[in-house]
């Protein structure tokens, strides 16, 4: 079974390489490069997609979708 998070050669939300680095976006299950992430941690409902997320981890929910991503 492929797992897309590995498989990934290109940023989801930018297209940019992931050869240098990759994580899964806060805010929903894209494969995001270094920069997507930093630009996410700028933005101003980081930390409350942060907290659903450590939230769900402490349910059990290790799936969890995160909170979705609204225009800024």
């Amino acid at each position: 079974m492929s797992d897309h998070f590995f498989d990934a050669t290109r940023c989801d939300r930018c297209g940019g390489d992931l050869s240098t680095g990759r994580i899964m976006s806060m805010f929903n299950t894209e494969v995001i490069c270094m920069a997507c992430k930093e630009k996410e941690r700028q933005r101003p409902d980081y930390r409350q997609a942060l907290q659903a997320d450590r939230d769900a981890i402490r349910r059990g929910d290790r799936n969890f979708p995160g909170i979705g991503m609204k225009k800024t």
